[in-house]
Parts: structure tokens; C-alpha cells; sequence
């Protein structure tokens, strides 16, 4: 794999997230802007990407691959969940806190950032296999998510039909059944939902511009959940793939995937249900700043 190009992508990353430090500083973004942005994109944008990303590919693999690909998840998210079980334990901090680091280490950044990543490294085609793999993340990050950062006396079981778990749902139906709607409903939906991913990395720039960067960089906590979350967790997987014989396109994805920041719908959830948003944008800023070159060697060193 190519280090530049996959550090190139993450500067454009990168760059998003400062335009939106920038647009906070001049007064276009923060406070109740913020929280309205964060509602349009899980209600509205974000499910439109969702199912988008599943029924706009040119040709769907075989059921086979499908199958493969949600067999490789099952090992993804159960190696994150063992992770998010044990390494907050080993670490002092408040409930919130804790709450945060299992979101980090349970759900990396496979849409936002993990889409262009993918295909910057397997080429267009990867898209589709990437959005199989994040289905289920989709739905564990909308239903246990909160759970998680806002602990269960904000839980509500109306949570669990909320958009995006039931693009979720819809999406994974589709791809199984390999049915596909009209090309033009596939092109609205896509439309509407290219607008996510930037318009979510200015909303965390903007969060970020409300706290002091050393006060994220001297954290040894945050140091150490960064190392376990973009390096620790994709060299385990690829040991754990490797003796299977998977596709090597599949556990590329998976393994890349693995390697990605924190997700950003973190701290879009934080917000919506009370979670400790401070932290959790201190994380992904440390996370996403810190992938601009760890996920391009992980591409090196495992893919």
C-alpha cells in the first residue's frame, strides 16, 4: 500500500475538522447551531448515507462474499467488545469517562472516515464491502451507544427504532436480498447523504475549539486508549484472520477498518443524550489527529 496516498486522504480529513475550529472561532458554528447540525445528521443525512452506501454500487457481490464479509464482523465487533470491557477497568476515571473510552474502543470511525480510506487503498469496488461492514455497527453504535456514554437511566427502548438503526436494518435486508430500488431513489438518497461526512467533521472541529489542546495532548489516559484503539486493535485482528484463509480483500477491509479513529457519532450522541462531550471530542481530536500516520502505516506494515 501507498503511504502517501492514504496520508494525503487524511490531511483532507484533517482539513475539514480545522475549517470547522475556524468556523466556531468566527462565530458560524458552536452552542445551539451545534446541537441543531447534530440533529439533522442523525435523522436526516446520515440514514440517507446509510442506505445509500449499500443500494448506488454498480454490481453486488455474490451472497457468498456478503456472508464473508458479515463473518469477519462478527469477529470485528467481538474483539472491540471484549476491549471495551477490560481497558477502562485498567484506568482511573469518572463513570462518564469510562462510559467514553468503551464508546472509543467499541466504535471506530468505519463511515466517516473509513469509506474514503478503503477505497483510497482496494479502489472503488471496496465501498460496497465497506458498507456491509459497518451495518452492524450502525446498528450497535444508535442502540448500545448511548447506553454506553449516558448510562441506562437515559436509556429509552424508542432509541432502538431511531432513523438510523432503521436505515440499518433496511440497509442490511437489501444488500442480503439483494434487492435494489430504482436507480434515481439511490441518487436521491446519495445526494442527501454526501453531506454527512463533511458537514460531521465541522461540527467535531467546532466542539474542538471549545478546549485547550494541551489539555487533550498531556492526557497519559488518552495516550494510551489512541495506541490501544488505532494500533493494538488491528494488529490483533490481522493475527486473528490471518490462519482462516478469508478473502484478502475482506480482511484488508476489516483490518483497515479496525486501524480508523474514533467514530465521530460519538460525540453526536454525547450531545443528544447527555454524555460527557467534552471527553469524548477530546478523544476522536486525539485519535483522528494521531491516524494521519498511524493509519497509513498499518496500510504498510498488515495489508
Amino acid at each position: 500500500m501507498n503511504f502517501w496516498d492514504v496520508f494525503g486522504e487524511m490531511l483532507v480529513i484533517l482539513f475539514a475538522i480545522a475549517a470547522g475550529y475556524g468556523a466556531n472561532r468566527l462565530g458560524y458554528l458552536g452552542g445551539e447551531t451545534d446541537q441543531k447540525i447534530s440533529k439533522l445528521l442523525l435523522n436526516i443525512t446520515m440514514p440517507a448515507m446509510i442506505v445509500a452506501a449499500v443500494v448506488t454500487g454498480e454490481e453486488l457481490p455474490g451472497l457468498g462474499t456478503i456472508l464473508s464479509i458479515l463473518e469477519v464482523g462478527v469477529v470485528f465487533y467481538l474483539l472491540e467488545a471484549v476491549f471495551a470491557l477490560v481497558v477502562p477497568r485498567l484506568l482511573p476515571g469518572s463513570r462518564g469517562e469510562k462510559g467514553v473510552w468503551r464508546y472509543a474502543l467499541a466504535f471506530p470511525n468505519v463511515g466517516f472516515i473509513g469509506y474514503p480510506v478503503a477505497v483510497a487503498l482496494f479502489g472503488d469496488g471496496a465501498l460496497f464491502y465497506a458498507a456491509v461492514l459497518a451495518l452492524p455497527f450502525n446498528l450497535l453504535s444508535f442502540s448500545l451507544g448511548p447506553l454506553l456514554l449516558a448510562g441506562a437511566a437515559r436509556f429509552r427502548w424508542k432509541q432502538l427504532v431511531s432513523p438510523c438503526i432503521v436505515a440499518s436494518v433496511l440497509g442490511l435486508v437489501l444488500a442480503l436480498t439483494r434487492l435494489r430500488p430504482p436507480a434515481l431513489v439511490g441518487e436521491m438518497l446519495d445526494f442527501v447523504g454526501d453531506i454527512t461526512v463533511p458537514l460531521s467533521l465541522l461540527v467535531v472541529g467546532s466542539l474542538l475549539a471549545g478546549m485547550s489542546p494541551g489539555q487533550v495532548f498531556r492526557s497519559p489516559k488518552l495516550w494510551v486508549l489512541t495506541a490501544v484503539r488505532l494500533l493494538v486493535l488491528p494488529v490483533v485482528l490481522c493475527l486473528i484472520l490471518r490462519p482462516f484463509g478469508f478473502d484478502a480483500m475482506v480482511a484488508g477491509i476489516a483490518i483497515s477498518q479496525m486501524a480508523m479513529p474514533v467514530a465521530v457519532n460519538g460525540t453526536l450522541l454525547s450531545m443528544e443524550y447527555g454524555g460527557d462531550t467534552d471527553s469524548m471530542a477530546q478523544i476522536t481530536f486525539l485519535t483522528t489527529i494521531a491516524s494521519i500516520l498511524t493509519i497509513p502505516v498499518v496500510a504498510v506494515l498488515l495489508l
